[in-house]
């Protein structure tokens, strides 16, 4: 049997959508200039939702475990969102933030923040997954966001924009087929994950290859198995290890957006900066849906034990 999506073009329905690769900084301020530079030149391209990557604002601070990091966190809304706030009102665009956030005293989260086109802040996504892994040590700062949020609703909510409904995950979240499909299931329209990875450059290049194509591949899976888009920005360079005690991190780059069949729409390089630019219609993952059912042929009844640590 052979499938053929519609090919009917939706040329109303098409959102132009940014993914911002940028190196970052230990100044906060020069990173975000960086980051308010590229957001410029995204809405000058025409984009209307524009992704910042994962904790975007400083250095990859994770390669170690320093208390006095945690003065970097801020509060929501605080002087990185109002910041970012005020340039999507001025551009009249939606934003995707990445910010460490102090909820309180001694809780801190890996928190996205999503800001509206008119500077309000549309919703936050706290960063489910938290990894603890040589030279990602996120167990030290970061506290998992809630499953269930004070409201009522889960952790894996989809976030309401005036260009769609977002399904928000952060990172680490992107290894976990579970996470993407509770944010589909929720009614996303698009799935965004900024990201922080990298390679340890004392890998040999095939060890190198073979990490970045899985990082890839599960993200394009994702995209497949929920026929959604997907927007993954990651950021770019080398970042040394405070400690010295390894040669630090080298962050791959190569951020990219597919459509709802995970076909690539665009994708940036090993190691520059970009801003990364796509078409994304809108129309495209019901067309798509009518002929991969993928959600009617779910076989709820059968997947109770999915929700168990391990199947003794």
């Amino acid at each position: 049997m052979t499938h053929r999506p519609n090919q009917v073009a939706h040329k109303d329905a098409v959102l132009k959508v940014a993914a911002i690769q940028q190196v970052c900084s230990a100044d906060k301020n020069i990173s975000l200039a960086t980051s308010e530079a590229k957001i410029r030149a995204a809405s000058q391209q025409g984009a209307k939702l524009v992704v910042l990557q994962e904790l975007h604002a400083t250095l990859y601070f994770c390669q170690t475990e320093d208390v006095s990091v945690f003065d970097l966190a801020e509060t929501i809304p605080g002087p990185t969102t109002d910041r970012i706030a005020s340039l999507a009102k001025e551009l009249d665009i939606v934003v995707v933030c990445s910010i460490f956030e102090k909820r309180a005293t001694g809780i801190y989260h890996n928190t996205a923040v999503v800001i509206e086109s008119d500077g309000s802040i549309a919703g936050t996504y706290r960063k489910m997954h938290i990894p603890d892994d040589p030279g990602f040590y996120e167990k030290f700062y970061f506290t998992p966001g809630d499953a269930e949020k004070n409201d009522g609703s889960s952790g894996f909510e989809p976030i309401n924009t005036s260009v769609g409904r977002l399904g928000v995950l952060v990172c680490w979240d992107q290894w976990y087929p579970e996470a993407a499909r509770l944010m589909a299931l929720a009614g996303a329209d698009l799935l965004i994950y900024p990201t922080a990875i990298g390679w340890d450059i004392n890998d040999d290049a095939a060890e190198q290859a073979r990490q970045l194509d899985a990082w890839i591949t599960v993200q394009r899976g994702h995209s497949i198995a929920n026929n959604v888009p997907v927007i993954a920005p990651n950021r770019v360079g080398l970042e040394a290890d405070p400690s010295g005690q390894s040669d630090g991190i080298k962050f791959w780059g190569n951020s990219f957006i597919t459509g709802p069949q995970g076909e690539i729409l665009a994708k940036a390089s090993a190691d520059n900066e970009d801003v990364l630019v796509a078409d994304i219609d809108r129309h495209r993952s019901e067309d798509i849906r009518r002929i991969w059912p993928y959600f009617r042929d779910r076989r709820i009844d059968a997947y109770s034990a999915i929700t168990k640590r391990y199947i003794d």
